[in-house]
């Protein structure tokens, strides 16, 4: 029977190791054995059950009720997603940032960065993007403490072994984005820093010898394509490789 540490069931499950000692230690969704030192060792049984526990997150089954999810082997699919972008912007209506920056927090050790990004993050911040003065203003304290959480995400990720990346925006308005899709590749073996402010101009002498995750958007212009795939195919010619992320 093959045995997997939990760096290698991080990458087979593309999931961080802090959530699923979370899932461990506050869930009790995971039993996985013990080395002699120690050391967590996970069979194939526990990926396909981490698989499981990853698919009703994904439907917006909080973490704390997937446990009976399990045992009672129902296939009733929810989506509580909504529900838990309602509790964030009332944090946010209610001025109660302390509290808002804890639950930031906890979502971020409960839940793998690209479900909270593509189910949580994203949908509210596009509520919050409107020209009402007070939404405006909502979405603003929002991106802040989503900025500040995953700057220290991204400084702790970066201590550990990994690849080196810049993550940089071409020719978008929405820069907060670019910090999500930063946190989102860290837990994806990338060591990232981010380009804070978005390049009109993609010029990648600029940045010799660097690994670039380039983001331009859910929608990115042909001419976009063409160059950056076009500098993606002949890796003699430069040094580091291309990569667009365009999710």
């Amino acid at each position: 029977m093959a045995l997997y540490t939990i760096g290698e069931v991080a990458l087979l499950c593309d999931i961080n190791p802090v959530t699923l000692r979370a899932w461990q230690r506050r869930y009790g969704l995971l039993k996985p054995q013990r080395t002699d030192g120690g050391h967590r060792l996970f069979n194939d049984a526990d990926i396909d059950r981490i698989r499981e526990i990853k698919r009703w997150i994904d439907n917006g089954v909080q973490v704390s009720k997937v446990k009976v999810l399990l045992s009672s082997d129902s296939s009733e699919q929810p989506n509580g997603w909504r529900e838990q972008q309602e509790i964030l912007l009332h944090y946010l209506q209610s001025s109660n940032l302390h509290s808002l920056r804890l639950w930031v927090k906890e979502r971020g050790q409960d839940y793998p960065a690209q479900t909270l990004t593509t189910n949580l993050f994203v949908p509210l911040r596009r509520r919050l993007q409107c020209q009402q003065p007070a939404l405006q203003a909502l979405l603003g304290i929002l991106d802040g403490i989503l900025i500040n959480y995953i700057a220290l995400c991204l400084a702790s990720a970066r201590k550990k072994q990994g690849k080196d990346a810049l993550v940089i925006g071409w020719n978008i308005h929405d820069t907060t984005r670019l910090w999500l899709e930063g946190w989102v590749a860290s837990q994806q073996g990338w060591r990232i820093d981010v380009l804070a402010h978005s390049l009109s101009q993609f010029r990648p002498e600029l940045f010799d010898g660097k690994t670039l995750l380039v983001w331009c958007g859910e929608n990115q212009t042909l001419a976009q394509q063409q160059q950056l795939f076009g500098l993606a195919r002949p890796r003699t010619r430069h040094s580091s490789p291309w990569r667009l992320n365009s999710s």
